[in-house]
């Protein structure tokens, strides 16, 4: 786990070292996760990542790239339950049961990156977790079928 200042236009972002967080007395986990998911191109995944009781009105997100402190925030919850989606990417907090729920749809093989799932803190340093994100090369072929009355249609026929 990795926490992050975050401000607004030009300001500074900083890291506090995981080992760190280990010779802090009374340091805990706030927020747990995958280290790693995998999904089929043109398919989806889903993520979930759970967090401690106290923090479910707190915003999650889900932000793509390899550095914490450069990585772009995708989508984020309203510190609510309602889910959110923007794209391909969709977001949801079940604050009962201290999870959210991020999902990835239409996945393409440039999905593959290092994610992060997080929860923000208004002003103070945010917390996240580190998850490998791969995109497995589709194991199907496109057929492509006309029809005098709809036209070129397009199926994946899904071999296993």
């Amino acid at each position: 786990m990795v926490t992050r200042e975050r401000h607004q236009g030009g300001k500074t972002m900083w890291l506090l070292s995981p080992l760190l967080l280990l010779i802090v007395p009374g340091s805990s986990y706030v927020i747990t996760g995958p280290e790693e998911v995998s999904g089929p191109e043109q398919g989806s995944l889903t993520v979930q990542c759970h967090y401690d009781p106290g923090w479910e009105t707190y915003r999650k997100w889900w932000c793509r790239g390899a550095e914490w402190k450069y990585c772009e925030i995708l989508v984020t919850t309203t510190g609510t339950e309602v889910e959110v989606k923007k794209g391909r990417v969709s977001i949801r907090d079940d604050q009962r049961s201290c999870v959210f729920t991020v999902t990835m749809e239409k996945l393409r093989q440039e999905d593959t990156d290092v994610y992060w799932c997080g929860i923000h803190r208004n002003g103070a340093a945010d917390l996240g977790i580190q998850v490998k994100v791969t995109v497995e090369p589709a194991s199907g072929c496109t057929v492509s079928l006309w029809s005098e009355v709809g036209g070129l249609h397009e199926a994946v026929v899904w071999r296993s």
